[in-house]
């Protein structure tokens, strides 16, 4: 592998990526926002969340003064909602423990909610000249097939050998460009289909390249076979408005806004009634759709209803909103799947 750093180098700095906002600041509060946004989120989906983010939070000390209930907001249809809520309780642990400022060490840093040690390595490399290396599915990908790497995704052994090569690689000096130059070959040459050896710098001493195992490599997880589940969810509706609940803070959706569901076995008539305030008049069904989750997939099958409160809502996860208030709540996708269907209109 000699002459890995050096060749990467070169190919970043004259075919990598250079204009991502990000990259103008070596500020660690972007560098970080932009680091918890690209987890399993491609760039292109991330830069216009990046820019509203930091346009309503432009500092730290914004982001940790605000309710958790407008980050959730603002970071609506990302997914991976945990993030957000990490990021929140990240930016209130900087202004409460460091006192506003992030820590510089690596070792602190991956201390902070929601900052693991790769993240907090690429904080540290880019916004305070650490030489450290980082380790994210496209660097991961890089190495396993330059190195000819097999083994389970995301057992210990394999971890523990590729932070050992990633460490060994390291060079001595222009180590942002190093590691940008990384991530740019996973995400842009170097991809999980279709690479594009042809033009990769480092095909020249690539063992899969060479041994023709481009596709074997990184050794692919085991299919697995999803749990299967059904949910029934209600849209209640009042003239222009409809009911939603407020998630609990862990879970499937924490502390988003959701559509109520219904009990298995209850009549919506009934439930509605006794649990959630309303009488409802008629129900119509909307088509059943699926929603796949890391751990299971979930059958939805939405109700539409006509409802009439019969009292006001007396918790405050109970919430009405007219189309305008819910555009721009926080929902997660597939309940704005729902809002959208025509059987809604």
């Amino acid at each position: 592998m000699s002459g890995f750093a050096d060749r990467l180098i070169r190919w970043q700095k004259r075919h990598g990526r250079h204009d991502l906002p990000w990259q103008r600041t070596q500020d660690p509060y972007p560098v970080w926002l932009s680091e918890i946004m690209l987890q399993q989120t491609q760039v292109a989906t991330v830069v216009p969340y990046y820019e509203r983010f930091l346009g309503r939070f432009p500092t730290v000390a914004a982001l940790a003064a605000a309710p958790v209930e407008q980050v959730m907001e603002l970071w609506s249809g990302l997914g991976y909602y945990a993030r957000a809520r990490n990021l929140h309780a990240c930016a209130r642990e900087v202004m409460a423990t460091h006192g506003g400022e992030f820590p510089r060490a690596p070792a602190a840093l991956a201390e902070l909610p929601g900052i693991g040690r790769s993240t907090a390595n690429a904080i540290a490399a880019f916004c305070f000249g650490a030489r450290m290396p980082i380790l994210d599915g496209n660097v991961k990908r890089v190495l396993c097939r330059c190195l000819g790497i097999e083994g389970s995704p995301g057992t210990a052994a394999l971890e523990s050998r590729l932070w050992r090569h990633a460490e060994e690689l390291l060079p001595s000096c222009d180590l942002p460009a190093y590691i940008q130059g990384q991530m740019d070959l996973g995400a842009t040459v170097c991809t999980r289909a279709r690479p594009r050896c042809e033009i990769c710098p480092l095909a020249g001493t690539c063992i899969a390249h060479r041994e023709n195992r481009v596709a074997e490599l990184p050794t692919p997880r085991p299919r697995k076979t999803l749990p299967e589940r059904e949910a029934t969810l209600l849209v209640l509706r009042h003239g222009d408005r409809v009911l939603f609940e407020r998630r609990p803070p862990a879970g499937i959706w924490g502390g988003l806004l959701s559509l109520p569901e219904l009990p298995q076995g209850m009549e919506p008539v009934a439930h509605g009634a006794a649990h959630l305030g309303v009488c409802i008049a008629t129900v119509s069904p909307a088509p059943t759709f699926s929603h796949v989750f890391t751990h299971f997939r979930l059958h939805i099958r939405p109700l539409v209803c006509a409802a009439e409160p019969l009292a006001q809502a007396g918790e405050p996860r109970w919430q009405w909103l007219d189309e305008e208030q819910w555009a721009r709540a926080a929902l997660p996708a597939p309940i704005r799947r729902i809002l959208g269907l025509e059987a809604f209109r």
